[in-house]
C-alpha cells in the first residue's frame, strides 16, 4: 500500500492593495507615554526632509530629548496647525510672555558647533519619523505627538511638552526654516518655478 506523497504548500502570494482609513486614535508605547520636555529646538533640512530636534539645555552638557523626521508636506501642515492652536490660545489666554532675546549685536553659532557641544545619543541619531502631528495645550503648555500614521493602527512616536512661551519662538524657527527649503527649490529650478515645489503654508 503506497503512501500519498505531500503536496508543496502553495506558495503565498503577494499584492499590493491601496488601503484607506480615519484617523480616530492612536496607539502610545509605555516608553512614548510620559514625554519629554524641551527648552529650545533645532530645525535642520535636506533636500527630502526636515529634522526636527528637541532639546533639554537644563542639563550638562545639553542633550537632544527628542529627534523627529518630517517630510515638507508634513512640516508645512504642521505649521499650519500650529498657528491655529496659537490663535486659539490666546484668544483663550491672551499672548505668552515673550521670552528675552539674545543680546543686541549677538551672532548666531554655527550649527557644528552647536552639535559638538551637545549629547546625541547614538540610538536618537536615525529619529522618528512622523507623517502626523497631534497638538493639546493648556494655559501655560502644549503637548506635541507625533505620529505615524500607518495601517492599521496610529502611533505616537514622541511626545514633547513645551512651554507655551517657547511655542512662537518655535513656529518663527519653522517658518523660516521651511521659507530655506522654498528658497533652495526655487535656485534649483533655474527660473523661480518648479513644477513639483510645495506650496508655504499659509498660500492655497
Amino acid at each position: 500500500m503506497s503512501e500519498d506523497t505531500p503536496k508543496d504548500p502553495k506558495p503565498p502570494e503577494t499584492f499590493t492593495q491601496n488601503v484607506q482609513f480615519s484617523q480616530v486614535s492612536a496607539r502610545v508605547p509605555e516608553k512614548v507615554a510620559h514625554g519629554v520636555h524641551a527648552s529650545a529646538v533645532l530645525v535642520l533640512n535636506g533636500p527630502n526632509e526636515f529634522i526636527v530636534d528637541f532639546l533639554q539645555q537644563m542639563v550638562h552638557p545639553p542633550k537632544v530629548a527628542s529627534r523627529v523626521v518630517m517630510n515638507p508636506q508634513t512640516l508645512a501642515s504642521f505649521i499650519r496647525t500650529l498657528e491655529e492652536n496659537m490663535g486659539m490660545f490666546e484668544n483663550k489666554f491672551g499672548p505668552p510672555t515673550p521670552l528675552p532675546g539674545p543680546p543686541p549685536g549677538a551672532k548666531p553659532t554655527p550649527i557644528d558647533e552647536v552639535y559638538n557641544q551637545l549629547k546625541l545619543p547614538d540610538e536618537m541619531l536615525g529619529g522618528t519619523y512622523s507623517n502626523a502631528v497631534m497638538i493639546t495645550h493648556s494655559p501655560s503648555d502644549f503637548v506635541f505627538d507625533f505620529l505615524a500614521t500607518f495601517y492599521p493602527r496610529s502611533v505616537v512616536g514622541s511626545r514633547v511638552f513645551m512651554s507655551a512661551q517657547q511655542v512662537p519662538s518655535f513656529l518663527n524657527t519653522m517658518k523660516r526654516a521651511f521659507q530655506q527649503f522654498i528658497d533652495n527649490q526655487n535656485q534649483q529650478s533655474g527660473e523661480g518655478h518648479n513644477p513639483h515645489r510645495i506650496p508655504p503654508p499659509g498660500t492655497n
